[in-house]
């Protein structure tokens, strides 16, 4: 049996119907949602890791493979590998992995694949090739929505080295999105840039695109400060 098979058989194991049945409704997959036509095993997201752990050493294109999946679960745990393999792999390995992820983001297909992937393999290897860091601009531009969050939620590996500028100048092109995942991947990174790096860089955002930052983006970037002081902030009060 090949490990490809083998590590389908042993997430099949651990499917749940009851979470089968409520993860489509929880990753809106209805005609007309964001997730439109995914389809779930029910296996939990610590099951996943187990088994990406497990599996650790799969070949790349076996995992690529994997990430083509019809199953939500399938490509879950081919984006977990990734980031394991990524962490120890060496600069020629680490730029495959991250060329075949740039070559496949139309089945890095939700929030969740996005979110536990793209700021440790895209995010992390453009902070070590500044010269390619254009390549967030050409994301944040793409019709693909899931290229426009992975572009965002890229810049956090930068805010967790003390770099605001990506993230201050992706959340400048992605405000004006309409998807509310965008909107709120832009006020989360925003949050985590006052949080992480300077929070009067976070004022001074907000009080400079007030009359164009939706709501949705502006609630999240706020979150942390006191109610007495988002009322103020909401209203535009920012001195």
């Amino acid at each position: 049996m090949s490990q490809l098979v083998s590590l389908k058989r042993d997430l099949s194991a651990k499917a749940s119907p009851e979470k089968a049945a409520f993860f489509p409704r929880f990753f809106k997959t209805g005609p007309g949602d964001y997730g439109e036509g995914d389809l779930f095993l029910g296996v939990t997201v610590p099951d996943c890791r187990s088994i990406a752990r497990a599996y650790k050493d799969l070949p790349l294109k076996e995992v690529v493979a994997l990430l083509h999946s019809k199953w939500h679960e399938e490509r879950l745990v081919a984006l977990m590998i990734l980031v394991l393999a990524f962490q120890h792999a060496d600069e020629t390995e680490q730029q495959k992995i991250y060329e075949q992820y740039l070559a496949n983001t139309s089945f890095i297909n939700n929030w969740d694949l996005v979110d536990l992937s793209s700021r440790d393999i895209v995010g992390k290897y453009l902070y070590e090739h500044p010269q390619e860091l254009a390549k967030l601009d050409t994301l944040a531009n793409s019709k693909l929505l899931w290229d426009r969050r992975i572009s965002i939620i890229a810049t956090f590996y930068f805010l967790q080295k003390g770099d605001p500028a990506p993230t201050l100048r992706i959340a400048e092109k992605l405000l004006t999105d309409k998807h509310d995942l965008i909107q709120k991947a832009v006020g989360w990174m925003l949050r985590e840039m006052g949080k992480r790096v300077d929070q009067q860089l976070l004022l001074d955002f907000l009080a400079t695109h007030y009359n164009k930052i939706p709501r949705t983006t502006l609630r999240y970037a706020i979150e942390k400060f006191s109610p007495d002081t988002r009322r103020k902030l909401l209203a535009g009060q920012f001195s």
